[in-house]
């Protein structure tokens, strides 16, 4: 089940965070949908900036599924990833 704050879906400016081992993955880039029922499947963020990746994950993204989606908070989004 996923808790939503009362602002909705805005995901603009929020961090994601890994539950699992508690790692920043950045913040919400982009979000895909279904076009035909409108619903949200996974949200985005850019890939690892990490300086000793950087050559190797260069202008890669992170596309989270909406399923993995534990919790959405005003600043920060919980994800299991």
């Amino acid at each position: 089940m996923v808790i939503i704050n009362s602002k909705g879906l805005d995901f603009k400016h929020k961090e994601v965070i890994n539950v699992t081992d508690a790692r920043r993955l950045g913040y919400v880039q982009d979000v895909t949908a279904d076009l035909e029922t409108g619903t949200i499947t996974s949200i985005i963020v850019p890939g690892n900036s990490n300086k000793l990746f950087g050559f190797f994950g260069c202008g890669s993204e992170i596309s989270i599924p909406w399923e993995n989606i534990i919790c959405i908070g005003e600043e920060i989004i919980l994800v299991k990833y």
